[in-house]
């Protein structure tokens, strides 16, 4: 069984939540487990935040109004895809590198921590395109009697 959506959510705050709601109820209809279906959902938050707060880009022309979530279930896999429209990542500015902050620190936690709850996570910009992408994907656990449980 597969599962795929993707959203194209404006760069407010409001956004984030709506994508994690979705997220969770999609998870929970399908039967994946609730500890896992937590671990994504903070991971996509954290992910959506960094769009909404870096992903816009007014220099190239690009429509900095806008982001994009995609999440696939697919068999025993999880995969979500955040992508926005800011400058992205070059050579000169390259992807950042998830790092443990302090405890009191208001910034700087994001990728550590979608680095800590999902399985394979990465940092870049689509060839040809302007904009970042955090993908990240986790294997999924079933409930028992899950109704679209993989098989």
């Amino acid at each position: 069984m597969s599962i795929w959506w993707s959203l194209h959510l404006r760069r407010e705050a409001a956004s984030v939540p709506l994508a994690r709601r979705l997220l969770l109820g999609t998870m929970e209809t399908a039967g994946v487990d609730p500890d896992v279906s937590y671990d994504l959902s903070v991971a996509l938050s954290e992910a959506c935040a960094n769009a909404v707060e870096h992903g816009g880009d007014t220099t190239h022309g690009a429509c900095s109004e806008a982001y994009r979530v995609t999440a696939y279930l697919d068999g025993e896999k999880c995969r979500i895809e955040v992508a926005d429209s800011g400058p992205g990542f070059t050579a000169e500015r390259p992807a950042p590198t998830p790092a443990r902050t302090s405890a009191d620190a208001e910034h700087g936690r994001g990728l550590f921590l979608i680095q800590e709850l999902a399985d394979h996570v990465h940092i870049g910009s689509e060839p040809g395109r302007v904009g970042a992408v955090v993908s990240f994907d986790k294997i999924l656990k079933w409930r028992e009697n899950a109704p679209l449980i993989a098989v």
